[in-house]
């Protein structure tokens, strides 16, 4: 249902997976098999991996924590977006590399979901192209408010439920499980 008549192809996003966002995030070691796995799956199917770097002063580009865990590995050919701001698509090279992949459906996962993974949803739904979440492949850490301990898994919760059956006219977001997913 995309705004996108021209295109037809899915692809799986991995939202910066990197050493300085994930090492304290909930369910670290379990979201990240259930990233490579679907990183398996979308490889074996033909489908197209975006990897997606984030850089700012606490985690400077080719520092340790700027790089993309052990567990995951890029391959020559797929595409990485490297950001500074929290949606992927703020200036960077993200729709052109889509217009070019023809990628009209993108399957979403990484961290942090309350910032760059929320940001990046909104935006690619906003600029007319499907979006599913993979639910239980998103992760963050606990996080506070106004003295308020928000539990990460509150906040994945939160994500998940907020994109469920979530439609703009020409475009929608789904929530579905790894288990789920069919590239």
């Amino acid at each position: 249902m995309s705004a996108y008549d021209d295109r037809s192809m899915k692809a799986l996003m991995v939202i910066d997976v990197q050493n300085g966002v994930v090492d304290y995030a909930r369910n670290r070691d379990v979201t990240v098999n259930r990233i490579a796995s679907l990183v398996d799956q979308a490889r074996a199917n033909g489908t197209a991996v975006i990897w997606v770097q984030h850089s700012e002063d606490d985690m400077p580009i080719d520092s340790e924590y700027w790089q993309i865990v052990p567990e995951l590995t890029p391959l020559k050919d797929e595409k990485i977006i490297h950001k500074l701001w929290r949606s992927a698509f703020e200036e960077t090279n993200l729709e052109d590399v889509l217009e070019q992949l023809k990628v009209d459906h993108l399957l979403i996962s990484g961290a942090q979901t309350n910032y760059c993974v929320r940001h990046t949803i909104h935006a690619a739904i906003e600029r007319g192209l499907d979006v599913t979440l993979v639910e239980d492949a998103h992760t963050t850490m606990d996080e506070s408010w106004n003295g308020v301990t928000i539990p990460a898994e509150m906040i994945v919760a939160e994500l998940n439920r907020a994109c469920s059956n979530y439609d703009l006219p020409d475009s929608r977001v789904d929530v579905v499980a790894a288990s789920e997913v069919r590239f």
